[in-house]
This record gives structure tokens, sequence and C-alpha cells, in this order.
């Protein structure tokens, strides 16, 4: 399910003739001066507190490979709405999320955007041996990246095997959940489609611990509108609304205000995601 978005969409990317490389060039005066990377330039500092250090692409490095791969990568901050590539431009960057939601958005010749994926902490951004960009990918919330020239990245990758090897698993299992959304999407019910999307979020945060006290619920941030939400889904605004009316009814979650959700029956919305 699309819809039509107005030219200036709050939630939706926005783009103006200097817009769309603003980012681009911020990254540059950081460090597209050199599209090389040295071995011999060791740093250790970026990986040092990296709160994604174990889950990350980079963690089948070792130390002194992780400071190889340092002399190339810097860190870097987008704003919520800020996007970081758009469709079509020139594939120049790879990254690896350190914090935040990014949203990838296939746009429609009239102007349409899909959210085909959304991206969390540990996730890649981009796509290494790839000339252009195939989605936009615009920050949901705020977020922090640890960018790489991708021509110095895909230099990486050749000579750390286990590195190439893990980004082939991750590129599996990327195709995997694609599949697996294409089922959700054609034979499951709209129940079924809000407890697993719930399920898929708490999981995600679950590994930043959010949680109000140890070993208590998990309690996160929407990062999506409900509007946004239905469109993942292919449902209405109205029926996920409904839905999450419904699920906290039944006490399984508790909305606590804004985009705020509890999960307090982690059990009960797994058997709603599986057979609503």
């Amino acid at each position: 399910m699309s819809k039509a978005l107005p030219p200036r969409d709050k939630e939706g990317p926005q783009r103006s003739p200097i817009q769309g490389s603003l980012l681009h060039r911020r990254i540059d005066a950081c460090f597209f001066r050199s599209d090389r990377y040295d071995s011999g330039m060791l740093s250790t500092t970026i990986c040092a507190d990296c709160a994604v250090r174990d889950e990350a692409l980079c963690s089948s490095l070792t130390n002194n490979e992780l400071a190889a791969l340092n002399t190339i990568g810097r860190k870097h901050s987008v704003k919520r709405g800020e996007t970081v590539i758009w469709a079509g431009d020139d594939s120049i960057i790879c990254a690896n999320l350190l914090s935040g939601v990014l949203k990838l958005v296939a746009s429609t010749q009239d102007g349409r955007e899909q959210i085909v994926g959304l991206l969390y902490a540990a996730d890649l951004v981009g796509q290494p041996y790839a000339g252009r960009a195939d989605f936009t990918i615009t920050a949901l919330t705020d977020s922090e990246l640890c960018i790489f020239p991708r021509a110095a990245f895909e230099r990486v990758l050749t000579d750390h095997v286990r590195m190439e090897r893990l980004l082939l698993q991750r590129t599996l299992a990327a195709l995997n959940v694609a599949r697996a959304r294409m089922l959700t999407l054609a034979r499951t019910s709209a129940a079924e489609k809000v407890a697993g999307f719930l399920m898929d979020m708490a999981s995600r945060a679950a590994l930043t611990g959010c949680r109000g006290t140890a070993g208590g619920p998990v309690t996160f941030d929407l990062p999506l509108s409900r509007g946004q939400i239905a469109d993942i889904l292919g449902l209405t605004i109205e029926t996920v609304s409904r839905q999450m009316t419904n699920l906290k009814s039944a006490g399984i979650i508790r909305l606590p205000g804004g985009r705020a959700i509890t999960i307090a029956d982690p059990g009960a919305l797994e058997t709603r995601a599986v057979a609503a």
C-alpha cells in the first residue's frame, strides 16, 4: 500500500537543489580528500566505546584489523528527517549504524513513497559494489553512524575474508527477511501483522537495554507514525490503531503516552503474531 505525499511532508525526505548533496559535502569535508586507506596509519579510538562492536559487520575483525579500518572511518550524527543517501545518486559511502533507526524508501515516478525496510543499530547502511544507490535512506530518529568511503571499504573487504563472508551471510539473511515479509503481506491477518511488527521492534529495542528495571518489560518509542506502520504492513491507519487498542485492552501492551510502548506480555504477543 502506498500513498501520495504532499510536496513538503514533514515525515518524508525533503529535497531541494542543494539539500540532496549537503550531507555528502559535509562528509567530503571530513575525509574524502583521500580515497585510500593505509594500514600503517593506525588509530584505535573509534571502536573503543562502540555500542554495537559485537554485533556490527566489523565484529569479525581482530583488534589490529579494526585499527586499519579505523583509518578510513569517521563518526557522523544525523538528525531525524535528514537523508543520508538519495536513490539514484552515486553510491559513495557505506556505514555502520551505531544508534537510531533509518528507513529505506522507494519512490514511484508520480511522487509516491513506499517504505521497503528499516535499519537498526549494527546494520550496514549503503551497498558495497554498487555504483548507484537503489533506495533513499532517511533518519527516523536522531542517529549516529560510522561512515566509510565506499571504494576504500570495498578494499578492506577484499583484504579481510572473514568480514566479506559475514557481509554475504547478512545479505542472505536480509533476503530471507524480505521473503518472510512478502509472506506476511500476502497471507497473514491484520492482527498477526501488527503483533509481528511489534515483536520485531521489541527484539531490536531489547538489544539496546530499553528496560525500566533489570529484567523488566521492554519499553521503547516507536520510530514510525501509525500511518507509516500501516504503509509498511499494507494496512490502513484505522486498522493499525484498532489492533493496537485490542492489544492494550488484552493487557499485552501498554501505551504510556506519545509513541512509547511497553511489551507487558511478550508470550501473548508472540502467540498473536503466529496464530491470530
